[in-house]
């Protein structure tokens, strides 16, 4: 390799709730370099689950940390060439992939809901998530289910 691996920058928590991985969900939600929108969509988003939830003894930050945990796929199918024919190889995923993966698919499918406002979308799909529903936990047990359906070729993992 000609070029080394680029540093893990550190990132600054957030203010409301002090906690990095908040930072780095808002990062990822953000459109044209506009954090403070990003930071407040994320924030009404958070007072509109702490309005809507059922159950009285978590917070609304550990509701979004619930629904991140249960929308997080453990493996993934990935294509590889072997002697002209691909094959999809599931594999395990590394932790910090897990988690951007989980991010990621919360951020889509919360931007693909019909509400009215981002704020009440990226809501939505959280309390949905919490409770193991919604579209980005069926794309998780949909990715864990193709893996399951080509296990038969995880002997050709590299």
């Amino acid at each position: 390799m000609r070029k080394k691996q680029a540093k893990k920058r550190p990132l600054l928590p957030d203010p409301r709730f002090n906690d990095q991985l908040v930072t780095r969900f808002v990062n990822m939600m953000m459109w044209d370099g506009k954090k403070s929108i990003a930071f407040k969509v994320f924030y009404d988003a958070m007072d509109i689950v702490e309005e809507k939830k059922t159950d009285e003894e978590k917070s609304a930050l550990e509701l979004w940390k619930d629904a991140l945990s249960n929308v997080m796929p453990h493996v993934e199918v990935r294509s590889r060439r072997v002697g002209g024919a691909t094959f999809q190889i599931p594999m395990q995923i590394r932790p910090d992939r897990k988690i951007s993966t989980a991010m990621k698919w919360l951020i889509l499918f919360a931007r693909k809901r019909n509400e009215k406002a981002m704020s009440q979308k990226l809501a939505g799909e959280i309390l949905a998530a919490a409770k193991e529903e919604g579209a980005a936990v069926k794309k998780r047990t949909d990715t864990h289910r193709m893996a399951e359906a080509n296990k038969a070729f995880s002997h050709f993992r590299f």
